[in-house]
């Protein structure tokens, strides 16, 4: 009988079929997480590319921008903020896409064989919950745009004057009672979509990333013809300086605007750790790798500059900077234009949501027991706990809560990435034995009783300084913690992993260069 378990063609692996017909009986197996055939990797540079253009232009990528803006940072300052931010994290990104391709595996593996078979619940657990954070605020602001829409038929719907009262972390919160309607009607409109899987996803992105480049340029338009209005020409409104009283009383320049680095690095830190999710789809590692160099950078860049206009206009025109830019819709009185642009922002909203923020937690709940809960059901809890559970509408309020929640969770998951990367590319030396992800402890990734306890001690100790900061702990050190949060806890979990993996902790999950040739078959 064949002792080879994976075939490699042209770089990229597969199981063979006798190792996946032997896996199936696998209570760590199901077909939602088995790696991806070379076959079934046919995503071009330009889906990746579409991809990331569909989850990048959207309403909460323009609110990093405004939402520093809102803090005080002047326009040109806040479009460097966010572009730097987004490059800083496409690094571990990219990373962290090289092994989905390689060898067709999803996050939830990718996690078995860092965390280990059981551990792997961590990492996963934590990426789904805050991916559900994000699905409630994605949902929250494609709510705002259907009850934009049904507004234009029925106009007390969309009244910002029609109220009611959510509980919130800080008591009840008051909020537009249309908005909350349009949420509830958004959100299974996104799970409906999720629920029928990944060529479903493809379609929208697709079609989807053009449509919303046109809406973002009409916001744009909009916001030139505000500022005209209130007597500034269109390169005076970026040109505008700092707002030096509203940075003094938030803890000076430097605290807000590391503060503000920090958040935009965070905003794609879920997608640091599952993008194998999406990578495994790829046709090659050329692909992958241009599609996100194209479909990244330029898109958020493109954001922050409307995000920050728009922005910067308002605070002009009315005297206080917009953060949430459905607020829009309350000053356009052609329904025809609130009508389509409407439209625009449910189109932008839904391929992030369902791509960005749904996919991610359906796997992960599904890699808790993978024999009972598939994809499908994850998408189902999923958007349960994003309903039921969470509250976009704290977390939206406004620019501070938006760059809080995001530096909060970014401290958390910041080490898990850096985990992911030192150990696979410093102490796996990119080498999988792919069969025995499945194998539990049978297999090499059982490491003690199935955790990896290097991993574990090294997100604690990478992640637990910064989050002091936000229970109360004052002083000049917690502040300069605070302020390079992500960055501290992406170093010392990395560093601290490394010298771990050093002692015993390694068990047996290294693969020699001769072991993975003595499985590896050559197509």
């Amino acid at each position: 009988m064949s002792t080879f378990t994976q075939v490699e063609k042209n770089g990229l692996f597969e199981l063979t079929d006798a190792a996946r017909a032997e896996l199936v009986s696998s209570k760590y197996y199901n077909e939602d997480l088995a790696p991806t055939s070379v076959s079934q990797r046919t995503w071009t540079t330009y889906n990746i590319t579409m991809l990331w253009v569909g989850m990048a232009i959207c309403i909460p990528s323009l609110s990093l921008a405004s939402g520093l803006i809102g803090m005080g940072v002047s326009p040109w300052l806040s479009v460097l903020n966010v572009a730097l931010g987004n490059l800083i994290i496409l690094i571990p990104i990219q990373l962290n896409s090289q092994i989905g391709t390689k060898y067709g595996i999803p996050f939830p593996l990718f996690a078995r064989l860092t965390f280990g078979t059981r551990g792997a619940q961590l990492p996963a657990i934590l990426r789904a919950i805050t991916a559900c954070g994000w699905t409630s605020v994605q949902a929250w602001v494609g709510g705002g745009a259907v009850a934009a829409i049904i507004g234009c038929f029925a106009h007390s719907f969309a009244d910002a004057n029609w109220t009611i009262g959510l509980p919130s972390w800080g008591g009840i919160q008051t909020v537009a009672a249309g908005q909350f309607i349009g949420y509830i009607i958004f959100i299974a409109f996104i799970g409906w979509i999720a629920y029928n899987g990944m060529e479903q996803i493809k379609w929208i992105q697709n079609i989807g990333g053009p449509i919303l480049i046109i809406v973002m340029l009409a916001l744009l338009i909009w916001a030139a013809s505000v500022a005209k209005g209130a007597g500034y020409g269109f390169w005076e409104v970026m040109a505008q300086p700092n707002d030096d009283e509203i940075i003094s009383n938030s803890g000076g320049f430097a605290v807000i605007y590391l503060s503000g680095l920090m958040g935009n690095i965070a905003f794609w830190a879920t997608m640091a750790l599952n993008i194998p999710d999406f990578s495994r789809y790829a046709r090659s590692q050329k692909d992958q790798f241009r599609g996100q160099l194209y479909g990244m950078p330029l898109p958020m860049a493109f954001c922050a500059f409307i995000g920050a206009y728009f922005a910067q206009a308002t605070k002009l025109a009315y005297g206080e900077a917009m953060f949430d830019p459905t607020g829009v819709f309350y000053h356009i009185e052609n329904k025809i234009i609130v009508f389509i642009a409407a439209l625009g922002v449910v189109a932008a909203t839904v391929t992030t949501c369902v791509a960005a923020n749904v996919v991610a937690p359906a796997n992960g709940f599904s890699n808790i027991a993978p024999k009972k809960i598939s994809y499908k059901i994850g998408v189902i809890i999923t958007i349960c706990i994003a309903f039921f559970i969470l509250q976009a509408w704290w977390i939206y309020g406004s620019g501070g809560a938006y760059f809080t929640w995001m530096n909060a969770y970014g401290t958390i998951l910041a080490p898990i990435a850096a985990i992911f990367i030192a150990d696979y590319f410093v102490c796996k030396q990119r080498r999988a034995d792919i069969a025995s992800l499945f194998k539990g402890e049978d297999g090499r990734y059982w490491y003690s009783s199935g955790i990896n306890w290097a991993a574990i001690i090294a997100w604690v100790v990478a992640f637990i300084f910064p989050l002091l900061t936000y229970f109360g702990m004052q002083g000049a050190f917690w502040t300069f913690i605070n302020s390079i949060n992500y960055v501290w806890s992406f170093v010392l979990g990395f560093v601290v992993y490394v010298i771990l993996m050093k002692t015993s902790m390694a068990g047996k999950s290294f693969v020699t260069e001769e072991e993975h040739e003595a499985f590896t078959d050559r197509a």
